[in-house]
């Protein structure tokens, strides 16, 4: 851990074993806590679709308390949520506010998302429904908007919301040579925390590009009452545009892997992350046909019947048991259909995703899920150990 001069501060709150997703209140509402520290400041909102409280959106919510909101920030997917992964959006007003959008996805100058960030921000706010994982892009988006406050000088500001698999902790840890756009801090695949406690370990293990034992952040989270890493909690609002259900959302730590492969998991169908198939993966009487969307994002195999696995009927509780259950892949590697995609199964994407290149090795080597578990488990304690001063809510 770096040894720093730090403007941290924390709300602390005691929190009561909960698992009724009906009385965990987010961050966002308990705006007793965060109003008298934004009088007289001028505001950005790094958020999206997921910031409700409620039927009102925090940028809202905020107008309504007299808050300076001047900018919004927009991460993957869009401030309105419904852009493709990955793709293009670029700089907007908000209709609704008239505030300007700064797309965070957009076509910014020599790369820099940042370069074009108006000046005169006091500071950042963010409130975004994470799912955490690794791989999910919203966590990457919010360090790289501590990394801008840092070297600005601007505060910032977490609005705290429940992570829906908290209690799960799972998969290697990053190799840092595989960082990239799905891969940015070395934690497990599955971390178990929320955002706010990421922003807190983030900086507080000294992450951060260009921090140094001078750095300084002025950091404040805004817990969620009412949450703990057991609970239950059923999202309001779907996360992105292809985790629909809590049922995609309990697969997804086990399905996107499937993402750096030959397969398809269910994109263009009504309920993509709940199933894997390939046109060559005969045998099963499950079928689906991936389609290509209105707006023309044509998903792997658009328009081929793919035959596969259904795991729409699986019981949340057994998929929380698991975690992260490779044995779909495996399946999928090796059923006999697929044979002559074995040497082009696994895409360069794999690694990015396992955050190591080890688990595809294994896999091509014949070892069980069980195997290739076990081969993570010491990954696991020690982060298990090292986030213990982070955690704001109890196991």
């Amino acid at each position: 851990m770096l040894i720093r001069r730090i403007s941290l501060l924390i709300i602390a709150i005691t929190v009561a074993s909960c698992t009724s997703a009906a009385q965990i209140t987010v961050g966002a509402a308990r705006t007793s806590l965060y109003l008298p520290l934004l009088e007289g400041k001028k505001v950005a909102v790094l958020s999206n679709h997921t910031g409700m409280v409620d039927s009102i959106h925090t940028v809202d919510l905020l107008l309504r308390n007299g808050v300076d909101v001047d900018l919004i920030l927009s991460p993957e997917h869009g401030f309105r949520g419904t852009a493709a992964e990955g793709e293009i959006v670029d700089n907007s007003v908000d209709r609704a506010t008239g505030i300007p959008v700064y797309s965070l996805y957009g076509r910014h100058k020599g790369g820099d998302k940042w370069s074009g960030m108006p000046n005169g921000i006091d500071v950042i706010i963010c409130d975004m429904q994470d799912v955490g994982m690794r791989f999910y892009t919203y966590y990457i988006t919010m360090v790289e908007a501590m990394e801008y406050a840092m070297r600005r000088g601007v505060e910032f500001m977490v609005f705290d919301r429940p992570n829906p698999l908290g209690m799960l902790v799972d998969g290697p840890t990053l190799d840092m040579r595989l960082r990239s756009g799905v891969g940015r801090l070395p934690i497990p695949v599955s971390h178990g925390l929320t955002l706010g406690e990421l922003a807190k370990m983030a900086w507080g293990e000294g992450w951060l590009d260009g921090q140094t034992a001078d750095s300084r952040l002025s950091l404040t989270v805004i817990p969620c009452d009412g949450y703990t890493h057991s609970s239950r909690y059923e999202l309001p609002v779907a996360p992105s545009p292809n985790l629909r259900t809590m049922q995609a959302v309990y697969l997804y730590p086990s399905l996107c892997f499937f993402e750096g492969t030959v397969m398809s998991m269910g994109r263009g169908t009504d309920s993509p992350f709940t199933m894997y198939g390939h046109p060559d993966m005969t045998g099963s009487g499950f079928t689906f046909v991936p389609r290509k969307a209105k707006s023309g994002y044509a998903p792997v195999l658009a328009g081929r019947v793919c035959h596969g696995v259904d795991l729409s009927g699986v019981s949340p509780d057994t998929l929380i048991a698991r975690g992260i259950d490779l044995s779909y892949l495996i399946d999928a590697y090796t059923t006999p259909g697929m044979r002559a995609h074995r040497k082009k199964f696994f895409t360069s994407f794999i690694d990015k995703l396992f955050g190591t290149t080890a688990v595809r090795k294994m896999i091509e080597q014949g070892k069980s899920a069980d195997e290739i578990k076990a081969s993570w488990a010491e990954d696991v304690n020690n982060f298990m150990i090292l986030r213990k001063p982070y955690l704001l809510y109890p196991l």
